[in-house]
């Protein structure tokens, strides 16, 4: 799991766990105005594969967590319950979006969602 937090401008990730370990990485931060869209989406969790694996950890049906290349670009995953896996869409990061699984997926894509439009505001 992925927790968020948002300050004025930028939305920080922290990856819990075991997972920080698995994605190389424990802390993603974010400017809000880089922010596209975001939305909730039980679809896209560990099924939906997608990409090469550049860096992380993949077990079909069970998690996918880290660094993904596909064909438009590089994707960062944490997710192990595709029910509460949350798609975030970026412009001008190095990632082009980041897939993560939080508590309560509607709520954390409506307050993401909203704090990145009133950074652009």
């Amino acid at each position: 799991m992925t927790e968020y937090t948002i300050s004025e401008s930028t939305l920080e990730l922290t990856v819990e766990g075991m997972d920080k370990l698995w994605a190389l990485r424990s802390h993603l931060s974010i400017p809000l105005h880089d922010i596209t869209e975001v939305h909730s989406d039980p679809n896209q969790g560990v099924e939906a594969l997608s990409g090469v694996k550049v860096a992380g950890a993949r077990i079909p049906g069970v998690l996918q967590v880290g660094t993904f290349a596909g064909s438009d670009g590089m994707m960062f995953w944490d997710v192990h319950r595709p029910g509460h896996a949350i798609v975030i869409s970026l412009e001008h990061e190095h990632y082009r979006a980041l897939v993560v699984d939080v508590e309560d997926p509607d709520t954390a894509a409506a307050e993401i969602g909203r704090a990145a439009a009133n950074s652009r505001s």
